[in-house]
């Protein structure tokens, strides 16, 4: 398969200066296509963290250049940020597709959104605005929202370029400085990205990229006492691990973008086209590597076996192959770890008692790819019903009415996200509004756009990403009260 994509940076990124781990250790980026390995990358650990926090907090001291830039100033380099990732968004593409196994249809849809998500921030720069409070008494009082400070950043390997822009921007936007560590899969466009960001002309010590694995490096950050808010994507175990070392050192501030096992209510109403090819999506986007995939396909009884027929249909059409390829649908799961998660989960299927209607073994003869599986006669009691499977394995559900469903759709330990599907406004919104989830779609999945938030309800997260409320979770609001001679109105 096709590995031609050139990798240009593999070192830490501390200062705007590229430097070898100070162990002078490497690990292993592995191609998923073929299970060998890409190149060798820095391994950054608990020393590296330290260097980077110190050089982090340099740049937010007070008087820095970074904390005297006027806001539009600082838009100007987000837009700038933005220009430098679209210039060079094909070579973007290419290397997310080759380090994540992603189709690289895919990847360039994940480098424009990037781009979009840059953009978005750099225009609030300078519309973040305190409030002027009419307290009572002889004082004026007002709000300034000031940047929390270092901030320390932990993305996924599932959408690498995307993640990074969702945690970087907000944050760049409101002046905090950043530690991020990029997944130890898929560290590559991370690093690019820094260097891009060098280039858009960032002050030394504001962006600092520090690749490594998630017990050491990982772990440094969330529990470092001058690192003050974390914000993590990736799984709910982890995320209470996070949770836990935030308590245990400084309380710092923390965001969570964690699990789901998101409910997709079908309807006997609903246009059964439309929602068996959105279902698919819904489920197979990203190889199933999808946080809130719709992965509890419940299906009204009266259709339900039509629905399974044409499910099953459309996954024997759907092409796997080398993501570098322009007409595949599907690459290789991440990594060997992720790959025998999901075997394992199939097999637990099967012994269980569903039906397996296609697919549920590897596809080729190297790397991690995994054939497009559905699974009929799902019950809410079988482990792939229950736990996240992430990967390309489809379960579908039969109900009976409206009540059940909805009963049955929070039954979870995830609220992450939902869809519906039906013609009824009425049906739609009572669905809609009772289902305990983050985002809710309605006759349409997976719709992300850069200005309405995402988040989760219970297990699956704490705060919200994107638009106005993203910027929320990077900043302090100051209270200030000043004693005048005497107020008038």
């Amino acid at each position: 398969m096709s590995t031609e994509v050139e990798v240009k940076y593999t070192k830490i990124l501390i200062n705007n200066e590229w430097v070898d781990a100070k162990s002078g250790k490497t690990f292993p980026d592995i191609n998923a296509c073929t299970g060998g390995s890409i190149c060798d990358v820095a391994e950054g650990d608990k020393v590296d963290v330290d260097v980077a926090v110190k050089t982090a907090r340099e740049a937010f001291k007070l008087d820095s250049p970074w904390r005297t830039m006027d806001a539009s100033d600082r838009g100007l380099l987000l837009g700038k940020l933005a220009d430098l990732i679209e210039r060079d968004a094909d070579y973007l593409a290419r290397l997310e597709s080759l380090d994540n196994g992603k189709p690289v249809k895919e990847a360039n849809f994940d480098v424009g959104f990037t781009v979009k998500c840059y953009r978005y921030y750099a225009g609030w720069c300078d519309k973040i605005q305190g409030k002027t409070i009419p307290i009572d008494g002889d004082f004026l009082c007002y709000t300034r929202h000031e940047p929390i400070g270092v901030v320390g950043q932990i993305i996924p390997w599932n959408f690498p370029m995307l993640m990074q822009a969702w945690k970087m921007a907000p944050a760049l936007c409101c002046g905090n400085t950043i530690v991020l560590k990029p997944a130890e899969q898929t560290p590559l466009t991370a690093l690019y990205v820094g260097a891009l960001c060098k280039e858009a002309g960032f002050p030394p010590g504001v962006v600092n990229i520090v690749p490594g694995y998630g017990p050491t490096a990982g772990a440094a950050i969330s529990e470092h006492r001058d690192v003050d808010k974390v914000a993590f994507t990736g799984s709910t175990e982890v995320g209470h691990l996070i949770m836990q070392a935030a308590g245990k050192s400084n309380l710092k501030n923390v965001t969570l973008e964690l699990g789901g096992k998101s409910p997709n209510i079908i309807f006997a109403d609903a246009d059964l086209d439309h929602a068996v090819e959105t279902s698919h999506f819904a489920l197979f986007f990203n190889q199933g590597q999808c946080c809130c995939a719709g992965s509890r396909t419940f299906v009204e009884e009266s259709i339900y076996d039509e629905f399974v027929r044409r499910s099953v249909e459309r996954a024997r059409k759907r092409k796997v192959g080398d993501p570098l390829a322009s007409d595949v649908e599907q690459g290789p799961q991440v990594d060997g770890e992720q790959f025998s998660k999901i075997m394992s989960l199939i097999d637990s299927g099967k012994q269980e008692g569903a039906k397996l209607e296609c697919g549920g073994e590897r596809h080729g003869n190297e790397g991690f790819f995994i054939q497009p599986t559905v699974f009929s006669n799902v019950e809410d009691d079988m482990r792939i019903a229950k736990e996240e499977i992430f990967g390309p394995v489809m379960q579908i559900l039969k109900f009976k009415t409206v009540e059940e469903v909805i009963e049955r759709a929070n039954k979870t330990q995830y609220g992450l996200a939902a869809s519906v599907f039906t013609k009824d406004i009425d049906k739609a919104l009572r669905v809609a509004h009772a289902v305990r989830a983050g985002s809710m779609w309605v006759n349409t999945y997976d719709v992300f756009r850069c200005n309405a938030p995402f988040g989760g309800y219970k297990m699956s997260g704490v705060g919200r990403e994107l638009g106005e409320y993203g910027l929320q979770q990077y900043s302090e609001i100051k209270t200030v009260a000043i004693k005048v001679t005497k107020k008038n109105s």
